[in-house]
């Protein structure tokens, strides 16, 4: 007797692995492993979610049309071209499935986030990476790379681990250079974050043309990554597309409903704002100061090289924080094995890191 076997291709897919958020024997852990929300979510979101609990026996609105109607109201979008999805992680899944199979290339840069690959895996397709320049996505690379077989082009901007980021100029270079059946997906998970006259999130492409999607988070400024909340801004004919293979209640009505609190909640999300450029900058400096290789980053999170030195190497590092309660993320697998991914957390947290590791470059740690 045989199992069934799965389609081939699979097997030779690894799952993704998050951040970790316990430690064996630590009761009290600072998380900064997975680019969480420093602030937390919105009060108004949770008060939003607690009202709800009368009526969770109801299924959620398939269409998430009040979400959508907000979304599109602040940005000057039309609303039927939005499509939510549970995390962009789905969206940017659904598009590989819907776009790209067996026999297609699904492109990105070297550093990019590990999901891309993993998408274009079980969708049946190969996952071809770009060589990025200074830790950020070249464009010359990119287009160096694209051949016939080519269907998506992958872009965090900006991009997750490195915090770096393309302009606009770039990125629009990036869209021209391309062939028009190609389609760019730019994950812009991080945008919120990002304070430079020169960036934009893509939008504007996604306007000009039909082969350009812009992905976005609940999960980062907004702190609502446990309730998995994303939305994708779309050409028509790609929403379409996204509306017929996504679930037709895959957005919870928790997350809508406090993903719509958080959204009007400006206030909470100035706050988380300007405490990440604060406390960025803060750590930047704190850990330079100390030595280390800091990549300058526009994004709620710092990758941070340590030197080729037994017992003072990123590994190493890694093992004394994890001994003093701290979960930073180890980046070997975007292979980057010499430096940790620090996210940016509240003040306690963040300066307890930095001490953590200065007394660790100090020579001092024990056993």
């Amino acid at each position: 007797m045989s199992a069934p076997a799965p389609r081939p291709g699979i097997m030779d897919v690894r799952p993704y692995v998050g951040g970790e958020s316990a430690l064996e024997g630590v009761s009290r852990v600072i998380k900064l492993s997975s680019n969480e929300g420093a602030l937390g979510p919105s009060p108004k979101a949770m008060e939003a979610l607690a009202a709800l609990a009368p009526e969770i026996h109801r299924y959620p609105d398939g269409g998430a049309t009040e979400l959508r109607a907000a979304i599109a109201a602040r940005f000057g979008f039309a609303a039927d071209r939005i499509v939510c999805g549970a995390g962009s992680d789905e969206l940017l899944g659904l598009l590989c499935r819907a776009y790209a199979g067996p026999g297609d290339e699904v492109l990105q840069s070297e550093h990019g986030f590990l999901m891309y690959a993993i998408a274009a895996k079980v969708s049946g397709a190969t996952p071809v990476k770009a060589a990025e320049v200074d830790l950020t996505a070249s464009v010359d690379n990119l287009l160096a790379a694209v051949t016939p077989r080519t269907k998506i082009v992958y872009l965090a901007n900006p991009n997750n681990p490195t915090g770096t980021y393309l302009p606009k100029d770039e990125v629009a270079r990036l869209r021209a250079g391309l062939p028009d059946h190609v389609l760019l997906v730019i994950d812009a998970a991080y945008s919120e974050f990002v304070s430079a006259e020169d960036y934009s999130c893509g939008k504007e492409l996604v306007e000009a043309g039909e082969n350009t999607v812009v992905c976005r988070t609940f999960s980062k400024i907004y702190a609502l990554g446990g309730l998995r909340l994303g939305w994708a801004y779309c050409p028509d004919s790609i929403a379409d597309v996204l509306n017929r293979v996504r679930g037709p209640f895959n957005v919870s009505s928790s997350a809508l409903i406090a993903g719509l609190a958080a959204f009007n909640d400006t206030e909470h999300y100035a706050r988380a704002k300007s405490h990440n450029e604060a406390w960025r900058s803060w750590l930047a400096d704190r850990l330079t100061e100390l030595g280390l290789t800091v990549v300058p980053s526009v994004a709620n999170f710092l990758l941070v090289h340590f030197p080729h030195e037994a017992g003072r190497d990123a590994a190493a590092a890694d093992a004394y924080l994890r001994r003093n309660g701290i979960i930073v993320r180890a980046m070997a697998s975007y292979g980057l094995p010499d430096s940790l991914r620090i996210t940016i957390g509240n003040a306690e947290e963040t300066q307890a890191v930095a001490e953590t590791l200065a007394t660790f470059l100090a020579g001092e740690a024990e056993g």
